[in-house]
């Protein structure tokens, strides 16, 4: 048995609010704590999602929440994999469980994002890919975006209209979701409207940087039993995969691919080996999803998503999208919560905020943007430098 129960979820709504990364992880913490009807004294051990944007608290989120709790003693344990830190964070949470090392730990993610693009770390570092690549290319994100936009243009037809009507359906999504950051209903013309950040992509297309925090209170089965969870959400599968060789496709924060000219092209990509993997590790297909929440960094990427996590083949996402069948109401809704594209980057906290997502719907306690009957549900990203990030949840 593989499976760790989610006895609690918790958020600190997302925006720009001028405070510590601390205050809204503790935030999150509480709310989970409550929601799993827990006191933060029976919690065995802490696995916090680091930032490299907190100082020197942020590098040992663990135990920065552990101390802003109050010291009791837990196990503490942080973690960074850029975008991935979150499903890194619930990995060693679900790990540390399985193996006996404690009955209930409590996962934090939280950040205080700058205004704007993200930019490198200080410092010049000319081994550094990621430094590299915003000073040599000057490839901001959004530079990145727009030309993993124009692949699939050229690839499978896609346009900036398909591209538009994601962040349409995000938005309509979002506007039902008290936690987001962004809860006005978007149209395209307004999409199509906005400034152009890296062509074809507009300000509507990308997502912001923001503030926030989630958590989750995670144990045992034998633990939630044993206190009045008979039923709970469970976690069955966490992936973290990395890359093989070689990789043709260009991704941050490389700046060239391998070459393939003694080597075949792997089989499948990078992120459809991360669903791949979790998938596997569930026993289940993406036939038997009621949900999925995907990194909706650009509107465009998510359409690659819906292919990467297997709801459609290679160059379909946009037909998928078109018929309607990843909104609300859909066959497999995609990003219920309304994504990044209604709550921003608060990067720590994102993958922790889609399994949040995820337990809600599958409690059916998701109010007004509630997928009827939801049984078993997938997250999706990635972070920096091959980190691999998917949790499989299931009721």
């Amino acid at each position: 048995m593989t499976d760790v129960a989610v006895l609690g979820a918790g958020m600190h709504p997302w925006g720009k609010w001028g405070r510590s990364f601390v205050s809204y992880g503790t935030a999150a913490a509480r709310a989970a704590l409550a929601d799993a009807g827990l006191d933060w004294r029976d919690v065995g051990s802490v696995v916090g999602a680091d930032t490299v944007r907190g100082g020197y608290p942020g590098y040992v989120a663990g135990a920065t929440f552990a101390r802003a709790l109050g010291w009791q003693g837990a196990r503490v344990t942080s973690v960074y994999a850029a975008c991935a830190s979150g499903a890194q964070a619930i990995g060693t949470a679900r790990a540390q469980i399985l193996a006996g090392l404690a009955d209930v730990v409590l996962v934090v993610g939280a950040d205080a994002a700058p205004k704007g693009f993200f930019a490198p770390a200080g410092g010049d570092r000319p081994d550094d890919p990621d430094w590299l690549r915003f000073r040599v290319l000057g490839a901001t994100n959004p530079a990145y975006f727009g030309l993993y936009a124009r692949r699939r243009m050229a690839l499978y037809g896609d346009t900036p209209e398909d591209f538009a009507q994601v962040k349409v359906k995000n938005a309509a999504a979002g506007a039902l979701n008290p936690l987001a950051r962004y809860r006005t209903p978007v149209s395209a013309a307004e999409v199509a409207a906005s400034a152009v950040v890296a062509d074809p992509l507009r300000l509507l297309d990308i997502c912001a940087t923001s503030d926030g925090g989630a958590a989750l209170v995670l144990s045992s089965m034998g633990f939630a039993r044993r206190h009045g969870h008979p039923d709970p959400v469970r976690i069955r599968a966490v992936s973290t995969v990395t890359p093989v060789y070689p990789r043709t496709v260009l991704d941050l924060p490389d700046v060239a691919t391998d070459s393939a000219a003694a080597v075949p092209a792997p089989r499948r990509s990078f992120r459809s080996s991360i669903a791949r993997a979790a998938y596997e590790e569930a026993g289940l297909g993406p036939e038997e999803l009621s949900l999925a929440e995907v990194y909706d960094l650009s509107t465009a990427l998510e359409l690659e998503w819906y292919e990467d996590i297997g709801l459609c083949a290679r160059g379909e996402g946009a037909k998928l999208l078109r018929e309607g069948a990843t909104a609300l109401g859909g066959r497999i809704p995609v990003n219920a919560s309304g994504g990044l594209a209604s709550f921003g980057e608060a990067v720590p906290a994102q993958a922790i905020a889609q399994v949040c997502e995820l337990t809600w719907q599958l409690r059916g306690t998701a109010g007004d943007r509630q997928v009827p009957g939801a049984r078993a549900g997938i997250t999706a990203n990635q972070g920096l430098f091959g980190h691999g990030s998917a949790v499989v949840a299931v009721r």
